[in-house]
């Protein structure tokens, strides 16, 4: 059996200690309403060890937001699928303004 790489290793190591945020939205159907306040007023909806939840939104027509951060995509994975059998989810990987601006400022000039 080969010993595992160190350098490939190494590499899946630092990747995974990058904080990642991510923006998951959500909309509420109308029949799964009552179970998902129910399910919400229950737990809080706090999202599991691994997942830092930065702030949460909630608009008036069933729709709403949270700004999450996370180490472990696995972690992340465990949260949308505690709702996912009650709400629609979208889970978009984002970055901050000085970052994304820094990857707009690399980009060729057209």
């Amino acid at each position: 059996m080969r010993a595992a790489n160190p350098r490939v290793s190494s590499i899946k190591l630092q990747f995974w200690e990058t904080h990642m945020k991510f923006i998951v939205a959500w909309t509420v159907p109308q029949g799964t309403f009552n179970t998902a306040v129910a399910r919400f007023l229950e737990t809080g909806g706090a999202p599991p060890e691994g997942v830092k939840m930065l702030g949460r939104w909630h608009g008036m027509n069933g729709q709403g937001f949270a700004i999450s951060e996370s180490t472990d995509p696995k972690a992340m994975y465990r949260w949308v699928s505690q709702w996912a059998d009650l709400l629609p989810l979208t889970v978009t990987p984002c970055l901050e303004d000085g970052d994304a601006g820094e990857v707009m400022a690399s980009l060729p000039k057209r």
